[in-house]
Formats: structure tokens, sequence, C-alpha cells
């Protein structure tokens, strides 16, 4: 037996305090344990994939990859550039090919909303266009369609003035 006050009692109480202490941290207190992270909901799953295909197809330009840029592409895509109209994968990858001849990207941009409708195959993007600075001077604005699990391409692209 360890008498009060001394110092082996001490220690045996300090060590007991650490030990509630630390199971007390491991176990939580109760009603404030950590939250698990909820399941997304197939929309919001949807929402993440078409971001990240956004960044993606984004990266293809920042990195110079026009061959991935076209991977992205939808066969029925249509691009608009001012009032021309940029219709089919071909014609769209033509298009922009000579965007990717410079070292450098002329501009860049990422999403900073994506949508998705209730049923899972489209989804609108849209975020801010920056120049080889960085400086916002537009918007972008793309619809992807689902064409296989997992599988997002653009269909539609549009650009617009930026946000004021």
């Amino acid at each position: 037996m360890v008498a009060e006050g001394s110092p082996t009692a001490d220690v045996a109480r300090r060590g007991a305090l650490l030990l509630t202490g630390g199971l007390v941290t491991a176990l939580g207190v109760p009603g404030t344990a950590p939250a698990q992270p909820q399941p997304l909901t197939p929309r919001e799953e949807a929402a993440r994939q078409v971001a990240e295909t956004e960044r993606a197809f984004a990266r293809s330009m920042a990195e110079r990859r026009h061959a991935d840029f076209t991977r992205h592409l939808s066969e029925q895509a249509v691009f608009f550039n001012g009032k021309d109209v940029l219709r089919g994968k071909a014609a769209v990858a033509a298009g922009w090919k000579p965007l990717f001849e410079a070292p450098a990207a002329p501009f860049s941009w990422e999403p900073d909303q994506v949508e998705v409708l209730d049923d899972g195959q489209l989804a609108l993007s849209t975020g801010p266009v920056r120049n080889a600075a960085g400086r916002p001077i537009a918007r972008f604005n793309s619809i992807w369609r689902l064409e296989a699990p997992g599988v997002w391409r653009i269909v539609f692209d549009k650009g617009q003035s930026a946000d004021p």
C-alpha cells in the first residue's frame, strides 16, 4: 500500500490522471465524439467527379497536353468562340490546337461551382478564367454529360465576360 502524500502516491495519482485523460481523449467526451464523414449522395458524388474532371481538363491546358484536352471532349461537343461555333470533337480539337503551341498557357480556369441534374446525367461547371498573369478575364460555363460510369465529357462550352 502507498502512503498518502508520499512521492510514490503523487506519481501514482498523476499516472491515474494521465490515464484517465488519455481515455477521455481516446473515447471522447459523451456528446462530443468526432463526427463521422457522411457518405456523399449520388448527386454529390457526381458533382465531385465533374469538378475533378474539369480540373483535369484545365490541367491539360496548363501542362500543354492537347491529346489529354481532346480526350475530355464528347464527339458532339459544341464550343462557342465569340460568334463562331465549333461543332464536333474534331472541330473543337483543331480550333483549340493553336492555344497549345506556345510554351506557356495563355489562360487558365478552375470550377467554383458544379451542379448536377438529379438523374446524374448532365452537369454544369462554371468558374473564373484567368490570363497568364492570374487576373480574371472571363467566366466559363461548361455542360458535361455522363457517357459511361465515371466518365464525364464536355458537350457545351461558352465563356462570358468576367464577373464585375
